[in-house]
This record gives structure tokens, C-alpha cells and sequence, in this order.
């Protein structure tokens, strides 16, 4: 546990923004989560989308940030897949 605490303060002190970022997108998507599990069968999908969209934009920016191209690449497929089922709602 030591050792993960540990961890966790050094990506803090690396990056404190890109800290934030993240942690604020993985509120979004875990709210995102929570949300859809409890309001099946009609989950508010024009509310859902819209925070899903910003969430993986954030993620996408992070990975962007630390080279990681696998994850830019990750959310910016989900970013992409989210923002074509929102319009196609619209």
C-alpha cells in the first residue's frame, strides 16, 4: 500500500493539472456508469453522451501529455464513437 500511495503522490508532483484532469474524467465516467446503471432501461442518453465526450477528451489530453499513444489513441476511438452516436441522436 506504501508503495501505491507513493506512486500516486509522484504522478501528483509531476504533473498536478494533468492530476486533476484525470481524476475529474474518472468522476465523469464513473458517474457516467453509475448513472446508466440505474436508470436502464431508458438511461438520459443526451445527458450521458455530452459527459462521456468531455471525459474521454480529458483522458485523451492526459495520454497526449505522458506519449502514451495507445491511450490517445483508445479514448480518442471512444471520443470518436460517442460523438457519432450523439449525432446521430440529434
Amino acid at each position: 500500500m506504501k508503495k501505491t500511495i507513493q506512486w500516486i503522490r509522484y504522478d501528483f508532483n509531476s504533473n498536478p493539472f494533468r492530476f486533476i484532469i484525470e481524476c475529474l474524467a474518472w468522476c465523469g465516467s464513473i458517474g457516467c456508469a453509475l448513472g446508466m446503471a440505474l436508470t436502464v432501461p431508458n438511461p438520459p442518453l443526451m445527458v450521458f453522451y455530452p459527459i462521456w465526450i468531455i471525459s474521454c477528451s480529458m483522458y485523451a489530453w492526459s495520454a497526449f501529455t505522458r506519449r502514451s499513444f495507445g491511450m490517445l489513441l483508445n479514448y480518442g476511438l471512444l471520443m470518436t464513437i460517442d460523438m457519432v452516436a450523439l449525432f446521430r441522436m440529434l
